[in-house]
């Protein structure tokens, strides 16, 4: 049986792949993580999560076309699927009902 539960730092990846789209490729996704969260990441790190996410059968990737910016070479393109995005919207509901039961918070 696969891994369903999502970390953090995993989570934030498989939203910027969602985000990003077609432009869901490891350099683009480190950069935008860093954009969103004002927080340094290393590409390794990117790296290591996008393949547990594929492991996981949160994401696919395919090889996109070649660019002569990055030297002739492909980038991997990362999509969602229907899993991914299941998981997403339950680790969203999760949060959404614990915020609703903190005191602090709580609609109503």
């Amino acid at each position: 049986m696969k891994e369903t539960r999502l970390g953090e730092f995993e989570e934030v990846l498989l939203l910027l792949v969602g985000i990003l789209g077609e432009e869901a490729y490891a350099f683009k996704i480190a950069e935008e993580f860093e954009g969103q969260t004002k927080r340094a990441v290393s590409i390794g790190a990117v790296h290591s999560t996008l393949n547990r996410l594929l492991e996981k059968g949160f994401l696919t990737s395919e090889m996109g076309s070649s660019s002569p910016e990055r030297g002739g070479r492909r980038k991997r393109i990362y999509t969602i699927t229907a899993h991914g995005s299941r998981i997403l919207s339950d680790s969203r509901d999760f949060k959404v009902s614990l915020w609703n039961q903190y005191p602090g918070f709580a609609n109503g």
